[in-house]
């Protein structure tokens, strides 16, 4: 019994097989000009109709697999202009960094230029504590390179403090806006023509301003008036920008006039310094 079915079902699909050929090959016979008669026009289109049905698996398959191979582009695609555009960020950072280290090395040079009569050493700030981030920085140069303790310390800005220990390739700068300063740094206001003369006192992180008392003639202080270095300690030479006013208060008793001054210095961002000591007397 199992023996006759396989054998119609060969039957079967062999007569399927054979009457699609036929319907192929005379569809194809009919492809001149001239009228067809019914008969013709019958074969013709069931010929059409069975090979449509028959070629539609086949076409969606096709199609399938074409999409597939685009979806797989596409994707293949997608992954390199992401790749791109992460490297495009990273050397853009990259970039930026470099362009800001030249731009505060040669604004460093420049003011380098104005202090003839004082050797200067380049640096790198190496490390600087966040518990003391006002306080104290490390750079990467030492005795080797010439530096020794009480140096004056700047920036492109202005001053920012100096060296108060050396080892051979590494030493520590003590900012100016440290609260454990015990020297008061003398400093200069430029009041129109004259010079007025007093002492920073201190630094109010809280506020970003620097202290300045001892003002005789604070009457003649204005707003914008620029602060520098005196030159008249061991340390700090003349001429080094500390900032510019802000105004002018009455101190706690109400009795003498304090200054406030905002730095000329970011300390938020130091990554280059130059470090300053007297040249050698010929």
């Amino acid at each position: 019994m199992k023996k006759q079915n396989k054998k119609t079902k060969y039957i079967i699909i062999s007569s399927v097989i054979l009457f699609l050929v036929l319907l192929g090959i005379t569809s194809n016979i009919i492809h001149d000009d001239r009228n067809l008669n019914f008969f013709e026009k019958t074969l013709k289109d069931t010929s059409t109709f069975i090979q449509k049905i028959f070629y539609a698996p086949i076409g969606f398959v096709k199609n399938k697999v074409e999409m597939y191979t685009e979806t797989k582009d596409l994707y293949k695609k997608y992954t390199e202009l992401r790749e791109k555009v992460e490297k495009t960020d990273l050397y853009y950072a990259q970039i930026k960094e470099l362009q800001k280290e030249v731009t505060d090395l040669k604004s460093t040079l420049k003011l380098n230029a104005t202090l003839s009569e004082y050797n200067y050493i380049n640096a790198t700030v190496v490390n600087r504590n966040i518990g003391y981030w006002y306080n104290t920085l490390n750079i990467d140069k030492g005795t080797k390179n010439g530096i020794k303790k009480g140096d004056a310390v700047i920036t492109s800005e202005g001053l920012i403090g100096k060296i108060t220990n050396v080892s051979n390739f590494s030493s520590s700068v003590k900012l100016i806006t440290t609260d454990e300063i015990s020297n008061k740094i003398s400093v200069k206001i430029n009041s129109g023509d004259k010079y007025l003369y007093g002492l920073l006192i201190g630094y109010d992180k809280n506020y970003n301003i620097y202290k300045i008392e001892g003002i005789t003639e604070s009457n003649l202080v204005k707003e914008g008036d620029l602060v520098t270095t005196t030159g008249l300690t061991d340390y700090f030479p003349s001429g080094i920008l500390i900032g510019r006013v802000s105004r002018v208060v009455k101190d706690e008793y109400d009795l003498n006039s304090i200054v406030e001054v905002i730095p000329s210095v970011n300390f938020e961002n130091i990554s280059v310094v130059t470090v300053l000591n007297r040249k050698a007397m010929e």
